[in-house]
């Protein structure tokens, strides 16, 4: 069904770099759930109703909920597709985050709720009546939520959702939730056993964990998680591709939302070269990077000395340096500046964030290791952090 709406409403529907594209694949899943979670509520509370089952009754509110959370998804979509504007340069894209946190919050609310209500029935247990109508009502709502984690994890995956993929993990979560009060249900209708309200429970801890899941995948882009390993693998390949850069460092993602991602880098290059040639080589990297990787670049040119033996040769023993501390830790914008009665090391060193020294102890290890090449050496050394 998703694949014949996408043909018949989106144009350019495999463009899914265009924020038209994915916002209108946003507000089409999001227009399905709404659908399909308010027939599956009317069926399932139906269902509830005739058979006093309190774990099919929660059931069917859940699906109430994730018709709300659709409902969510598609205005979150709606506006997190409108265009930058004097307010928000930016654009409006980390609302999608926004709107992805405010269903994982309604979901966890839900499931506190079901939990309660299903305590209640372990305290105070009711006959359950399973009739096979009800019997069918679960099976028909299983196979319609499998569908609905298909189709999210395929938009999702499409579009780059996060959104869309904590709507697929709640999805999923539904059907596993279901399955477990189909067994409560013919467990009451082949034995004496009156299992509801502990089903219940059962449904209402799926929940909590598909809403615990589904906060922690919206909340990472709101803080700023580490840009994915094949954006950050494509961006060095694509700068390092050309023949005036020597290296890069400091790269750093800005994530303003699918599709709005800035992206600030330093790039080595001959200090020896003209200037104008590389500037314009500069232009040229920023607009391939535009096209290629989907983001703004923002390139700062660092010039340095390159064959040039004293520098070389430095170069190679503090890196051997380095090595004693840690094989991941690297240095960068490396120069060596005599002086009449000493000459500074002047260079950058980058450390994990889990690196077991502090920066402090980094420098003076540094800095006395230096010393001992010779008296004259001084280290000028600043600490940087990997962003990726």
């Amino acid at each position: 069904m998703i694949t014949l709406l996408s043909s018949l409403l989106i144009t350019d529907k495999d463009d899914t770099a265009s924020q038209d594209v994915r916002k209108a694949y946003g507000v089409m899943c999001g227009a399905v759930g709404i659908f399909l979670n308010l027939c599956l509520f009317a069926g399932k509370f139906f269902a509830g109703f005739i058979s006093n089952s309190i774990a099919i009754t929660a059931d069917a509110l859940n699906n109430l909920s994730d018709a709300g959370s659709s409902f969510i998804t598609l205005v979150g979509f709606q506006m997190a597709g409108q265009k930058p504007d004097i307010h928000h340069p930016f654009g409006h894209g980390r609302i999608e985050y926004i709107s992805g946190f405010l269903v994982s919050i309604a979901i966890i609310f839900m499931g506190f709720e079901l939990v309660k209500s299903s305590i209640g029935k372990i305290i105070h247990p009711e006959t359950i009546n399973s009739d096979p109508l009800v019997i069918g009502i679960l099976i028909a709502s299983i196979c319609v939520k499998l569908y609905m984690t298909f189709y999210n994890t395929s938009v999702g995956r499409k579009i780059e959702s996060a959104a869309m993929k904590a709507t697929a993990t709640d999805s999923l979560s539904d059907s596993l939730a279901t399955l477990v009060v189909l067994i409560s249900t013919l467990v009451c209708r082949f034995t004496s056993l009156n299992i509801d309200g502990w089903c219940g429970v059962a449904v209402g801890a799926f929940i909590l964990y598909a809403g615990y899941s589904a906060a922690k995948d919206t909340i990472s882009p709101l803080l700023g998680q580490s840009p994915k390993k094949e954006f950050i693998e494509q961006v060095e390949a694509l700068v390092t591709s050309y023949d005036g850069v020597l290296g890069i460092h400091d790269l750093i993602v800005h994530d303003y939302g699918p599709g709005r991602v800035m992206v600030s880098l330093h790039a080595e290059v001959d200090s020896r070269g003209n200037i104008m040639e590389i500037h314009d080589m500069i232009d040229n990297i920023e607009k391939e990077l535009a096209k290629e990787c989907h983001c703004e670049a923002v390139i700062h040119m660092d010039p340095i000395l390159v064959n040039d033996p004293l520098t070389d040769s430095l170069h190679g023993r503090i890196e051997s340096i380095l090595k004693t501390l840690d094989s991941s830790v690297k240095l960068h914008d490396f120069r060596v500046v005599p002086g009449p009665t000493h000459t500074n090391i002047i260079f950058d060193v980058l450390l994990p964030f889990e690196f077991k020294m502090s920066d402090e102890e980094v420098v003076h290890y540094l800095q006395k290791r230096i010393h001992d090449i010779d008296d004259s050496y001084y280290g000028v050394i600043q600490v940087d952090k990997a962003y990726y």
